[in-house]
């Protein structure tokens, strides 16, 4: 039986809400039951995810198990990245005010805004005939 984590935080971007168990350990990210790698595939949104463990100096400190859903790819690195600041401000609070300050702490409220009717898309208006 696994460990029970020592914390568990969730983390919010656009339509993607991210879940982070964090346990000691070595340093290994699991994201829904596959490899960190495989499930973002680019080296940008790998980066965008591991920036808290960075600026905290915990890359091989803790594994940490995600589950994510909802959202595109870019949606979801950004709510793990905020899921992991916040575990990382619970667990070392002298970690807070470095995460605090690199804004990783901090909520993106953009979202998609909503579609008005007579129009195409939010602002998109169809096209105009003059005669």
């Amino acid at each position: 039986m696994p460990t029970a984590p020592l914390t568990q935080t969730t983390g919010r971007r656009k339509r993607s809400v991210a879940r982070a168990r964090f346990r000691p350990g070595t340093g290994v990210v699991t994201v829904n039951g596959r490899a960190f790698d495989v499930y973002f595939p680019t080296p940008a949104q790998r980066m965008v995810v591991s920036e808290p463990l960075r600026v905290a100096e915990r890359e091989d400190t803790y594994d940490i198990d995600v589950t994510i859903h909802g959202g595109g790819v870019s949606g979801q690195a950004g709510a793990l990245r905020m899921a992991i600041a916040r575990s990382l401000a619970e667990i070392d609070p002298e970690a807070r005010t470095a995460l605090k300050t690199a804004g990783l702490l901090t909520r993106d409220p953009r979202k998609k805004e909503s579609k008005k009717y007579g129009l195409k898309k939010a602002r998109k208006a169809p096209q105009f005939t003059k005669r």
